[in-house]
């Protein structure tokens, strides 16, 4: 009994010692800057606002190809001056392996001040000018001279500051953007992520403006799609090469291969 006493006693010290961290729940539940509700309508939303912790050297020192597939279900996070927060799941992506990849900037080793990114250590962005106007980000990856064009995103969180964003690059009176017509391809989603060239040869290990955080909702190997690039004209067989990667059956896709999905579904490879 006295030993029995003497832990009882240890307990209730123990008990009106200890200091639990208050926890606000309302903090949580508060609406975005912008009043956007959005994130509510996303099934992915929930879990990955809780995950604070960026990607790291580890998961970006990977050859060009398998980061590519790597990034399909990963959060990209953009924080703007104002201190609204941008979230998108990447859904499409395509690999550029420099060297002998005819279609890479970086092709044949060439490196030159416009594409030093893509020589620098993985997970430094790249991005790059087209037309004169538009901007495409790029991630560079283990291999000289590669790195992988974020193509699409799947928007998850600050849809009013990205059509906010997207709008005042658009000419003349224009309807409202879907959702789907957000960030579905590179120009687009670096226009709703208000990214320009200023964001070149950042490193997404440490940079505060942008970052990217894991997805908790990862596909499976039968829910990509593996296929040819998109716009790289005539570039002999590299044109041909199965190096962009798609989530099959995402909306929020720049461009469907219904002919390769449909050898998929023959296949008998279904959707997890």
């Amino acid at each position: 009994m006295p030993r029995k006493r003497k832990l009882l006693a240890q307990l209730s010290a123990l008990q009106s010692n200890s200091s639990f961290p208050a926890f606000d729940a309302l903090q949580n539940l508060n609406p975005t800057p912008d009043g956007d509700s959005s994130p509510k309508s996303s099934k992915y939303f929930a879990i990955e606002k809780k995950t604070s912790s960026r990607l790291e050297a580890d998961f970006f020192n990977q050859p060009c190809v398998s980061l590519a597939k790597s990034f399909l279900g990963q959060i990209l996070v953009r924080k703007l001056p104002d201190g609204r927060e941008l979230w998108g799941r990447i859904v499409e992506t395509e690999a550029y392996l420099g060297g002998e990849d005819e279609a890479s900037h970086s092709k044949g080793g060439k490196q030159t001040q416009r594409n030093a990114a893509m020589f620098m250590k993985p997970g430094t962005l790249y991005v790059y000018q087209i037309y004169g106007i538009y901007f495409c980000m790029n991630v560079s990856s283990q291999g000289e001279g590669a790195a992988v064009l974020l193509r699409s995103l799947e928007p998850l969180q600050g849809l009013e500051a990205m059509r906010e964003l997207r709008s005042a690059s658009r000419k003349g009176p224009t309807k409202p953007l879907k959702d789907w017509q957000l960030c579905n391809g590179p120009s687009k989603l670096c226009q709703a992520l208000g990214v320009d060239k200023a964001f070149d040869q950042r490193d997404l290990m440490q940079d505060a403006a942008i970052w990217m955080v894991p997805g908790h909702d990862l596909p499976g190997e039968h829910d990509v799609v593996v296929t040819t690039r998109i716009g790289i004209g005539n570039r002999g067989e590299w044109a041909q090469k199965p190096l962009r990667f798609y989530l099959r059956g995402n909306k929020f896709v720049s461009v469907v291969d219904k002919k390769v999905e449909r050898e998929m579904a023959a296949a008998g490879h279904t959707c997890s």
